[in-house]
């Protein structure tokens, strides 16, 4: 399997995050145990060497430079896949908790065995994002949620949102049509208590341009929200 830690440590540091020679260890094997897993699981189309370094892990770890993640936040990465960007962030940022969201068992299978490998931590937890959002032990507790490519920014925000804590940040993490995303999710936001809104740009090497749309939420969720999964996807806020 081809060494990325060379390739992966210099373009990290292009977006301001710098990694050790261990970190960099790490970022190898999860690569290896992603392409092994993935002829059984199907985790991701992404599997040549050079293409994991930039579209999954620099992708995910310019979240670090766009937005200032303060030291031991409570990280939650709703529909996470395969681990990007949460357990990305994590191997970066090993002070963080990061849990890991997703509603298909097979890939958090997988997360745990890299993290056993790894010799890092996260929670793993088996839930759909509206479920999530309704559990008392996760509502409004988390300092940042994010997501990747999960549904647009309407729906993304009633997923999202009633998860993060008060003065927390929603940081969804799109592609070049996050501005246009972002008008048509305003009302959404506004109800949900995200009012504060920025889009930072970042543009990778040869995927182009990605927008962050840093939300922060200045007030509580309302009671009724998030609502069923069904309802949130056909008839968007």
């Amino acid at each position: 399997m081809e060494d990325i830690r060379e390739s992966l440590t210099t373009m990290a540091e292009a977006y301001g995050v710098r990694l050790t020679a261990g970190q960099a260890g790490q970022f190898q094997r999860y690569m290896e145990l992603l392409v092994e897993w993935n002829e059984k699981l199907n985790l991701t189309a992404i599997t040549q060497p050079e293409e994991i370094v930039e579209k999954h892990f620099v992708d995910s770890l310019t979240l670090l430079s766009a937005c200032k993640v303060k030291e031991g936040a409570k990280v939650l990465d709703v529909g996470t896949g395969a681990g990007f960007p949460g357990l990305a962030l994590k191997l970066a940022r090993p002070d963080l908790q990061v849990t890991l969201l997703d509603g298909a068992n097979k890939r958090l299978r997988f997360l745990d065995a890299v993290c056993r490998d790894l010799g890092t931590c996260c929670t793993l937890v088996h839930k759909r994002a509206e479920e999530a959002g309704l559990d008392k032990a996760m509502r409004e507790s988390f300092d940042l949620v994010t997501a990747r490519a999960v549904a647009g920014l309407h729906v993304l925000a009633e997923y999202c949102l009633p998860l993060v804590k008060m003065k927390g940040f929603f940081v969804a993490m799109k592609g070049p049509q996050g501005e246009a995303e972002l008008k048509e999710a305003g009302h959404a936001l506004e109800i949900l208590g995200g009012t504060q809104v920025e889009v930072k740009e970042v543009t990778l090497p040869t995927a182009g341009a990605r927008n962050l749309v840093l939300v922060r939420k200045l007030r509580f969720t309302p009671k009724g929200y998030p609502r069923h999964g069904g309802t949130i996807a056909k008839h968007p806020l």
